[in-house]
C-alpha cells in the first residue's frame, strides 16, 4: 500500500465530506477511494469513520489520526521540496500555446503544481484554438492533439487522447437514445469546427466507420460544446479529458460504448532539442510524468 496516498485519500475525503467528492478531486475512481480507506484502516488498526449514505462522520480513532496524517503529509512535501530545489533548479519564463479546453480542464493544474514546485519560472498560458507558428509568436512549448504533427517540428507524446460520444438525459428522455453509431445521423449532434466537423470516425468491431453527422449547434472550441450538451442541446463528441467528471456524476451519459471514436496523441512539441533550456526540459519531464501513458481522467470511464 502506497501509505502517503492512502493518508491523502482519507485527508481529501474528510475535507470535501464525500468519497466521491474526493474521487473527483484526485482524479480516482470511488473504487479506488474506498480501497484506500480500507488499507489504511487495516494499517491503523481501527475504523477512522462512520459511513453513511448521507454523511461521512469520525470515529474517535479517525480524529486521532487525521492531524497526524495532514502532519506526514506536510513533512512529505518539505522533503520533497528540499529535494527538488538544487541550486540549479529551472527559473525564468515559458510561453505555452494550449486549447482552451485542455488548457482549463487539465493543464492549469498542472502548471500550478509546477510553479509550486518551482518557484524561480514564471508561465505565461496562451490559450488558443488555432495552431499557432511558434518561431513567430515566441512560443516556447504547444499542447497539441494531433496524430498529424508539423514535421518540422519536435514532438513528444505525453499520453492519449480520447473521445466520448454523449448527451444529457433531458435530451435522451426528449428525443431517445442511439443504439448504433449509425442512428446520429437522425439526431441533433453538436460538432466541432475545426475536429470531425460532419464526419465522426469510430472503431467498432475491429473496423473503421465514418459516420455522417449534422446539427444546429457548432462552436471551435470543446467547453462551449460541453456548455450546450449539458443544457440538452444534443449529441458530442467531447474529449474525456474534458467530459470525465460530467460522466461520472451522470450530468451527462456515455452513447454507443462499443464504438470507440478515434484516438488522438497529446504531443508537447516544440522547435529544436538544440540548447535546450534547463527550464523547457524541466516542464517536459513533469506533463510526460503527470499525464502519463494512461491518462487518470479515463480511470473508471
Amino acid at each position: 500500500m502506497d501509505r502517503l496516498t492512502a493518508m491523502r485519500v482519507f485527508v481529501t475525503v474528510v475535507d470535501l465530506g464525500s468519497q466521491s467528492a474526493a474521487a473527483d478531486h484526485l482524479q480516482l475512481s470511488r473504487p479506488v477511494v474506498s480501497r484506500y480507506l480500507a488499507e489504511l484502516e487495516a494499517w491503523v488498526g481501527a475504523r477512522l469513520m462512520q459511513r453513511t449514505t448521507r454523511k461521512l462522520s469520525l470515529t474517535t480513532a479517525g480524529e486521532e489520526v487525521l492531524p497526524r496524517c495532514r502532519q506526514m503529509l506536510d513533512m512529505a512535501t518539505d522533503l520533497q521540496s528540499a529535494v527538488q530545489q538544487p541550486d540549479d533548479a529551472p527559473r525564468g519564463a515559458l510561453r505555452i500555446s494550449v486549447s482552451t479546453s485542455f488548457g482549463q480542464a487539465q493543464l492549469a493544474d498542472a502548471v500550478a503544481d509546477y510553479v509550486r514546485r518551482y518557484p524561480g519560472v514564471n508561465v505565461e498560458l496562451q490559450m488558443l484554438d488555432r495552431t499557432v507558428n511558434l518561431v513567430d509568436e515566441r512560443i516556447d512549448l504547444a499542447i497539441r492533439t494531433s496524430n498529424d504533427l508539423d514535421p518540422n517540428l519536435i514532438a513528444r507524446r505525453l499520453s492519449v487522447c480520447r473521445s466520448v460520444i454523449c448527451a444529457a438525459p433531458s435530451y435522451l428522455s426528449e428525443h431517445g437514445t442511439p443504439q448504433r453509431v449509425e442512428e446520429l445521423t437522425r439526431h441533433n449532434c453538436l460538432t466541432h469546427a475545426y475536429f470531425g466537423h460532419g464526419l465522426w470516425h469510430f472503431e467498432e468491431g475491429g473496423q473503421q466507420v465514418a459516420i455522417p453527422v449534422s446539427g444546429n449547434i457548432s462552436a471551435n472550441e470543446a467547453m462551449t460544446l460541453q456548455k450546450a450538451t449539458l443544457a440538452g442541446a444534443g449529441i458530442a463528441m467531447l474529449p474525456t479529458y474534458q467530459a470525465a467528471d460530467a460522466l461520472r456524476n451522470g450530468q451527462l451519459i456515455r452513447l454507443v460504448p462499443k464504438a470507440k471514436p478515434r484516438e488522438l496523441s497529446l504531443n508537447a512539441v516544440y522547435t529544436s532539442r538544440k540548447h535546450m533550456p534547463a527550464t523547457l526540459r524541466s516542464m517536459l519531464d513533469f506533463l510526460a510524468q503527470r499525464f502519463k501513458d494512461e491518462p487518470a481522467w479515463d480511470v473508471g470511464l
